[in-house]
């Protein structure tokens, strides 16, 4: 019999967490009773360094049911890394997992569907958004650019997918040679392989508690995906350069020929300013994109550690 672990990141969700845990528990012991899973199979919160009550909520839940497991970072690294820590422990003891956030936005209904389609012969099942509906029109619409985005920037990334998804005990083995300290997991996973499918939802509204992604950390993951995955932006650069050198040189030739032909004026002055701010604007803004990839490199040869585990929660404490 298979056993599946749930792996849960947790940040300041001391408000939902104890709903969001009868739900998970009613979906393990239904699963178990229909033996698709183990009785071995545990629900694992990932404790991302909460500056609230998260943590004694996990405790004060694993002391009343051991279905319930604990993992508490020394301080906060941030969702991607939440979710590595939890697959790294848990992959010890689990032949599928299932990374899944605590507010449950995502539908946990579709968790037996994984299951299925893992029993079928996937290693990777995707959880796909079928639509955007209760999405506000800005967010529908920069989600959606984004996707398209990072796909014409190369980067393998399955569309209206974040990061609940089922993985194979073997794909998480494989995920963590991948040893870059800037994590992507959305770009990671396809790269692996094996035999993946996909199942659609629709996402469902937080109960409790306020979003723990703002607009700040979604372009933060944004362009992250983007600079982990894609080296495009630094040949956009090269690119505007050499246009930029071309229309320069066109310039040269007919101011110069304005100025032989006494048509100069103090007025094209002014052009040539503006022109000279514009040129100065885009080549910070070259200098700071190649900064940020200069910054990841310097990040991943310094090779320090991605998370530190300071507690954890398990049957043998």
């Amino acid at each position: 019999m298979n056993t599946l672990y749930l792996v849960v990141p947790c940040y300041n969700e001391e408000e939902c967490l104890i709903d969001s845990s009868i739900v998970l528990k009613e979906k393990m012991n239904q699963l178990i009773i229909d033996n698709l899973i183990s009785k071995d199979s545990k629900i694992l919160f990932v404790n991302d360094g909460s500056k609230d009550k998260t943590w004694d909520v996990i405790e004060k839940l694993h002391n009343e049911d051991k279905i319930f497991q604990g993992l508490s970072l020394s301080r906060n690294r941030g969702h991607q890394n939440a979710c590595l820590a939890g697959l790294d422990y848990a992959k010890d003891y689990a032949d599928m997992l299932i990374t899944i956030d605590a507010d449950l936005q995502d539908d946990p209904n579709t968790i037996k569907d994984m299951v299925m389609k893992y029993l079928d012969g996937n290693e990777v099942v995707y959880g796909v958004r079928s639509k955007r509906k209760k999405d506000s029109f800005f967010k529908r619409f920069t989600a959606q650019s984004y996707y398209k985005l990072l796909k014409k920037m190369g980067v393998e990334i399955i569309y209206n997918h974040a990061d609940y998804r089922l993985m194979s005990k073997r794909v998480v083995t494989e995920l963590l040679k991948f040893n870059e300290v800037n994590l992507f997991l959305r770009g990671m996973i396809p790269q692996i392989g094996f035999k993946s499918d996909v199942v659609t939802y629709e996402r469902l509204e937080r109960t409790k508690g306020e979003s723990k992604y703002p607009l700040k950390k979604m372009l933060q993951l944004a362009w992250n995906g983007i600079t982990s995955f894609s080296v495009k932006p630094l040949k956009m650069i090269l690119n505007l350069g050499i246009f930029i050198t071309f229309v320069s040189i066109i310039c040269f030739i007919v101011f110069s020929v304005l100025f032989l032909t006494k048509v100069l004026n103090y007025e094209l002055g002014s052009y040539i300013i503006m022109s000279i701010f514009l040129a100065t604007g885009i080549i910070l803004i070259g200098m700071g994109i190649l900064g940020e990839y200069i910054g990841k490199t310097l990040q991943e040869v310094k090779a320090r550690p991605r998370y530190i585990i300071s507690k954890i929660l398990n049957d043998k404490e």
